[in-house]
C-alpha cells in the first residue's frame, strides 16, 4: 500500500462543500496556502492571532535571514503579485525579517484575491468537529470542523470549515531552559530576568542589555544571532559581558563549514567561533541548568552541572535560545498521529530527523506525509516539523501546494512533489527564522 492509497483524493461532501478551508496563521506558509487555494477556486479564510500578517516574523524582524529572496517567494503567490505589478526584490539579496514582511507578505496579503478572506487579531483557541469530540467516529469525515476563536475585544466565536491547514508556526511556544524539557527549579522567581529568544540587542532592547552580564542558553542560530549582537554591544558599552551555555562539548549544529549551501549561515558560525577563541564570548560547555535563584542584589544565580560538577554563576539576564515546540493544546480534540520524539506527523518524522538530516537533505513531501487520522486536517510549515529544526520556507510552499491539490481532488498533482534545496550544512536548531532560514 502506498502513501497515496492511505489517503485518496477528497470527494464531494455536500454538507461541507460550501464551507471554506480554514488556514491558521498569516505567515509565509499560511499566505502561500491561501494563494494555492485561490488558484484552484477553493474558498478559504485565514485567521491570524497577531495584529497584522507576519506577526511572528516581526518579533525577530531585525534578524537577517539565511536564504536569499530566490528561495523565499511561493510560486502561486508570485503569480498573483506579478499580475498586480509587484516589483520583486533582488533574488540574490538576504532580507531581514522586517523586509520579508514589508516587501512580500504585506503586498501579498493586500491583494484582492486574499485581503477579503484575511482576519487578523483572531486567535484560534481550539479545533474540533461539529457535535463530536475526538472519541466519536461514525460520520466524522462528513462533520464540519469547528474553530473556536477569540478576537482582540475578547469576543469568543466559532467558525465552521471543510478542512483545516494549521500553519501557525512555533514562535509563541519556546522550549524550556531545563535540559529535561521543564523550567528549572526557581525559574518563576526570576521570570523578569529571563528574556525570550532573539531580543533586539542593538535596537529596541539595547538599554536592557547595556552594561549587563548576559547568559545566552542554546546551541543554534538564534543563540548565535544574540551572541554576536551582544559582542558588538560590549565593544560600545562598558561593563557588558557575554557568556554562552551549551549542553554538549561543542555546538555541532551551528555549522561554520565553507561548504554550507547557505553561506550566510556558515558565516554566523565562523564569527561565533572567532569570538569564543579571542575571549569576547565566555563559553560554558557541557553545562545543564539545574536551578535558578536570585542574589541579594537581584541578579540571577544559575546553578548547573558542568561535566558532573555543580557550579553557580551570577548573571543579570538569561536569554532562552533553546528552540521551539508546537502548541498542540488547541488540537486536543483532533485525532493527530505524531512521532513520539519530534512531535511531527508520523510519516514525516523520519524524513526530517535532525540527527540524520539537514534542511538541504529533507526529501520533498506533501499531503500524504502530512496527513493525520483526522480527515482533511493538516499541519504545515514550521509547526509540521514539531521540534525538528530543519525547516525551510521553500519546503513549506511545496507542502501547501500538495495539500491544495488534494483538496481540489487532483490526485496526480498532490502526489507529484518536487523540491530543490541548498545542500550541506546544518539548519537552525531552533526555527529562529520562523521557518525561513
Amino acid at each position: 500500500m502506498t502513501l497515496v492509497d492511505l489517503m485518496p483524493p477528497i470527494t464531494s461532501r455536500p454538507r461541507l462543500d460550501a464551507l471554506p478551508v480554514a488556514i491558521i496563521g498569516a505567515g509565509p506558509i499560511g499566505l502561500a496556502a491561501a494563494a494555492e487555494l485561490h488558484a484552484r477556486d477553493i474558498p478559504f479564510t485565514v485567521l491570524e492571532a497577531g495584529p497584522h500578517v507576519g506577526a511572528g516574523i516581526r518579533s525577530w524582524g531585525h534578524v537577517r535571514l539565511f536564504s536569499s529572496w530566490a528561495l523565499l517567494v511561493d510560486p502561486a503567490a508570485r503569480e498573483l503579485l506579478d499580475a498586480a505589478g509587484w516589483t520583486a526584490p533582488n533574488p540574490a539579496r538576504l532580507p531581514t525579517g522586517d523586509q520579508f514582511v514589508d516587501d512580500y507578505l504585506e503586498p501579498l496579503a493586500a491583494l484582492p484575491a486574499l485581503a477579503p478572506h484575511l482576519r487578523t487579531g483572531v486567535e484560534v483557541l481550539a479545533v474540533s468537529r461539529e457535535g463530536m469530540d475526538r472519541t466519536r467516529t461514525t460520520g466524522r469525515a462528513a462533520a464540519p470542523f469547528v474553530l473556536r476563536t477569540r478576537d482582540v475585544d475578547g469576543e469568543v466565536a466559532e467558525l465552521r470549515a471543510r478542512a483545516v491547514i494549521d500553519a501557525s508556526g512555533t514562535i509563541r511556544t519556546p522550549n524550556r531552559l531545563g535540559s529535561n524539557g521543564l523550567d528549572p527549579l526557581g525559574a518563576a522567581g526570576v521570570a523578569d530576568r529571563i528574556v525570550p529568544p532573539l531580543p533586539d540587542v542593538l535596537g529596541r532592547d539595547r538599554a536592557r542589555f547595556a552594561g549587563r552580564r548576559t547568559l545566552v542558553v542554546g546551541a543554534g542560530h538564534s543563540a548565535a544571532h544574540t551572541l554576536l549582537a551582544l559582542v558588538d554591544l560590549a565593544r560600545e558599552e562598558p561593563g557588558t559581558s557575554v557568556t554562552w551555555a551549551i549542553r554538549s562539548s561543542r555546538a555541532a549544529r551551528l555549522t561554520s563549514s565553507d561548504d554550507d549551501g547557505l553561506p550566510a549561515r556558515a558565516t554566523i558560525g565562523q564569527n561565533v567561533d572567532r569570538a569564543v577563541d579571542v575571549g569576547e564570548i565566555g563559553l560554558l560547555d557541557r553545562f545543564e541548568i539545574v536551578r535558578l535563584g536570585a542574589s541579594a542584589d537581584g541578579a540571577v544565580l544559575v546553578t548547573g552541572s558542568r561535566a558532573g560538577d555543580l557550579v553557580t554563576r551570577e548573571f543579570d539576564l538569561v536569554v532562552n535560545a533553546t528552540g521551539f515546540r508546537p502548541d498542540l493544546e488547541m488540537l486536543r480534540e483532533i485525532r493527530l498521529e505524531l512521532d513520539d520524539v519530534v512531535e511531527a506527523p508520523k510519516r514525516l518524522a523520519p524524513m526530517i530527523d535532525p540527527n540524520v538530516h539537514t534542511c538541504g537533505t529533507v526529501e520533498p513531501h506533501g499531503y500524504a506525509e502530512l496527513a493525520h487520522p483526522e480527515p482533511a486536517f493538516f499541519l504545515a510549515g514550521m509547526k509540521s516539523y514539531g521540534r525538528a529544526p530543519t525547516f525551510l520556507a521553500a519546503t513549506g510552499y511545496e507542502q501547501v501546494r500538495s495539500i491544495a491539490a488534494w483538496l481540489a481532488g487532483d490526485a496526480a498533482g498532490a502526489a507529484s512533489v518536487e523540491l530543490t534545496l541548498p545542500a550541506t550544512g546544518a539548519c537552525s536548531t531552533d526555527g529562529s527564522a520562523g521557518g525561513c532560514c
